[in-house]
């Protein structure tokens, strides 16, 4: 790649996207595309709405703007975009309200900040969000303004547009000033959103309440002017570059802002009710901009205990980010951290990042009163897996059981620490399950929030994760030695299925090699049946429903084969290596083993490199491990 032809390339991109003209010339551009006019919140929603929404098939909509960056949090997602986002952009009383998001440490508030600023800065690019401003203006203040308010009910009703806010100070002097009360003249340009150099996103952190200026949100003096300009009221006099000024337009990251000082959050009484907010010796000056903060539970519920902060409170929406409750989510959660870090070229064997997963998810899980639904058929539901037993309304039974679920529990960053820690540990290029969960448990100690009754909770649910892994890892191990018999397989699955067919239709079956009539052989199915949990009393609904199935594949002109049906493909794969136990445990853990015996470990290490995804140190840990298993 050439570097410096790359530079250049974005450069000319970048200066391509200028535009230059006149207030009559932008008065052009909005009476073609009025969009251009939309308030901040409604183009924060467009922008959303812009990278693609997709229908589930239970009703939810996913967003595809977050799902790069945000996993397991569709159905908080989805409510931030239709409760807030999608209302105040329709211009409700919402947009008058500070959005604050509330979750647990490491849950994603800041990640879903940071990309509602990144795609600000992107989407202002693109010919759908190009924003115009009058030109030199410090607010980057909506042309619009311009326009006295005795005429703007016309003029909206001419463009298609709503004018709201006064023009500031500053543009109203330049009005007057440089081009003499003759608005059609007044310079506009295009803008580009930019949090490096402060232009529609802004971003205030609060510090030391003693030493803080309230300048940083609403600008300050420039006193070295004031002899020049002869007064302090004078708006040339005047830097407006407060991160509320900075901010207009666009969107206003307020940090921690249930920490800052009283006087910090005065302003945005105003700000969020009125669309203005007071600055120096002016009237006061008007921002139409979306105000974003995020806080933890506890600092939220001192925050509402205080009187003295009722009219805020009234003034903000909360959104509740609770952890990801999905187990596959969290999964992804861990390798974007770890692809982020140096670690990215660790070898992690399969299932290793799933057994922290588990873990985690265990830890944010609350007990459910609902018979049968312990923790970890409550994990299995929520991440989309078929437990017996339960239906579709089970499920949104069990989401609405507590309203604060995944609001506690164990935070990503945990378990990437105690990752890493297990990663340069063991000074090697390849970690496994067993490792990771080593490596947390040991973590325990070390972590100052965890008290001794947590501990012992969380000691259990290793052992649960630690017991899931067993099984994981029994069955890729049985899958990888299956393969080697898959003639067997395929041969076990027609039997079973000739069988099935002549006990639903109560046929006889004939011996293939002796040709008599004889009975459906219920012993074979009910082997069969049972390693997938199928009971005496739901035999025969399970055959029907096979049946039903290849009947439907046949009218498709489809053939029914041994990878059809992930249920019984799992019973027939079982019933196989239960049979093959002995040949598997003899296999894995023979420390000598023979010529047959070492081709066959050979094939099923062969097997779990090349489709599996493990390295050749991680599977002949996995054959060692199972072998252990299978021998206890």
């Amino acid at each position: 790649m050439d570097i410096l032809k790359r530079i250049a390339e974005h450069r000319a991109r970048e200066e391509n996207l200028m535009w230059r003209g006149t207030f009559a010339e932008y008065l052009e551009l909005v009476r073609k595309n009025p969009q251009i006019a939309q308030t901040a919140h409604s183009r924060v929603y467009n922008m959303i709405k812009s990278a693609g929404v997709e229908e589930n098939e239970d009703g939810t909509r996913s967003y595809q703007f977050f799902s790069r960056e945000i996993f397991g949090l569709d159905r908080s997602i989805e409510r931030l975009v239709e409760e807030y986002f999608h209302s105040a952009a329709r211009r409700l009383d919402v947009r008058k309200r500070i959005l604050l998001l509330m979750g647990p440490v490491s849950g994603g508030k800041s990640t879903i900040v940071t990309m509602l600023k990144r795609g600000l800065e992107e989407y202002s690019r693109t010919d759908e969000g190009a924003i115009y401003a009058l030109e030199g203006c410090p607010m980057q203040e909506e042309p619009l303004h311009l326009i006295p308010h005795e005429l703007r009910p016309e003029v909206e009703e001419e463009l298609g547009v709503k004018i709201e806010g006064e023009l500031t100070p500053y543009n109203r002097m330049r009005l007057e000033t440089e081009f003499g009360g003759r608005i059609e003249d007044f310079p506009v340009c295009r803008i580009l959103f930019s949090e490096a150099n402060r232009v529609g996103i802004g971003t205030f952190s609060p510090s030391d309440p003693k030493s803080q200026d309230i300048a940083d949100l609403t600008g300050s003096i420039d006193f070295s002017t004031i002899t020049k300009y002869g007064s302090e009221s004078d708006p040339r006099a005047y830097r407006f570059d407060g991160e509320l000024n900075k901010a207009n337009r666009g969107l206003m990251e307020f940090q921690e802002m249930l920490k800052c000082d009283e006087k910090f959050l005065w302003h945005l009484l105003s700000l969020t009710q009125e669309g203005n907010f007071k600055a120096g010796r002016f009237a006061l000056i008007s921002a139409d901009e979306l105000i974003v903060a995020h806080t933890n539970e506890s600092e939220y519920k001192a925050f509402i205990a205080n009187k003295k902060n009722e009219a805020l409170q009234s003034r903000i929406i909360v959104m509740p980010i609770p952890y990801n409750l999905r187990v596959s989510d969290e999964e992804k959660i861990y390798a974007k951290l770890i692809k982020q870090s140096d670690l990215g070229h660790v070898h992690i064997a399969p299932h290793a990042l799933r057994s922290a997963a588990i873990f985690s998810i265990l830890t944010r899980l609350k007990e459910s009163k609902k018979q049968g639904a312990d923790l970890l058929k409550k994990m299995r539901l929520y991440d989309g897996e078929s437990v017996e037993g339960f239906k579709g309304a089970d499920l949104e039974e069990l989401r609405n059981e507590h309203a604060d679920e995944g609001m506690s529990g164990i935070d990503p960053r945990y378990v990437i620490n105690r990752i890493s820690s297990a990663l340069i540990r063991r000074d090697t290029e390849c970690i496994n399950a067993l490792d990771i969960l080593r490596a947390l448990k040991e973590g325990f100690d070390q972590h100052p929030s965890i008290t001794k009754e947590q501990r012992e909770r969380y000691m259990n649910f290793i052992s649960s994760a630690r017991k899931e892994y067993d099984e994981l890892a029994k069955k890729e191990v049985q899958k990888a030695f299956v393969y080697s018999y898959e003639e067997s397989a395929k041969t076990l699955m027609d039997n079973y299925l000739d069988n099935v067919e002549a006990f639903c239709n109560m046929n006889k079956i004939r011996d293939p090699v002796t040709g008599e009539e004889m009975d459906p052989d219920e012993r074979l199915m009910r082997s069969i049946e049972e390693q997938i949990g199928i009971s005496e009393n739901a035999k025969r609904a399970f055959r029907e429903e096979i049946l039903i199935r290849i009947s439907a594949y046949a009218r498709k002109g489809k053939r029914f084969d041994y990878s059809t049906h992930d249920r019984l493909r799992e019973a027939i794969e079982k019933k196989l290596f239960a049979d093959l136990k002995d040949v598997v445990k003899i296999t894995t853990s023979n420390k000598t083993p023979d010529e047959h015996q070492l081709k066959k470990i050979n094939e099923v290490t062969k097997r779990l490199i090349e489709e599996h995804n493990y390295c050749p140190v991680c599977a002949n840990e996995l054959l060692r491990y199972v072998g252990s298993l299978l021998n206890r």
